[in-house]
């Protein structure tokens, strides 16, 4: 756990398919940043001639490097601070909305949601479970 504005907090970073299903997640303190993480995960995929759906946080020219590179699109809106504002699909980025459907399906379940576990390796353990079972239906 690490502590964050709110107090102690864990961040949940997720990929999902097209369906909203998970494909790989990690956890991180509160106050990490979720452009490191990102591009940790996406350097781990396959993500060639893919889009990339996700949010202002992801706006990382690392990202945007490693999408190039793979001859990948990346589609979310540039950070408020980017002086030359990218352009984007933002018909394909309202398919973004199964990230937010991931986290919701996790917030239905109270041990997760309420962090009633201590340790990451437990809160990962329920996430896991929680995962596979999100998969069998």
């Amino acid at each position: 756990m690490g502590r964050s504005r709110g107090g102690l907090t864990t961040k949940i970073h997720v990929v999902v398919d097209a369906l909203g299903n998970p494909i790989r997640f990690e956890l991180t303190p509160g106050q990490a940043r979720g452009s490191v993480m990102g591009y940790e995960m996406l350097s781990k995929l396959d993500i060639e001639n893919r889009e990339i759906l996700a949010d202002r946080a992801h706006d990382a020219d690392a990202i945007l490097a490693l999408a190039e590179e793979q001859n990948a699109t990346t589609v979310n809106p540039s950070k408020r601070n980017r002086r030359k504002k990218r352009a984007y699909d933002k018909n394909t980025y309202k398919e973004r909305h199964l990230i937010e459907c991931f986290f919701n399906r996790v917030k239905k379940y109270r041990r997760l949601a309420t962090r009633y576990d201590k340790t990451a390796s437990m809160f990962k353990a329920s996430l896991v479970l929680i995962s596979i079972r999100m998969w069998l239906k």
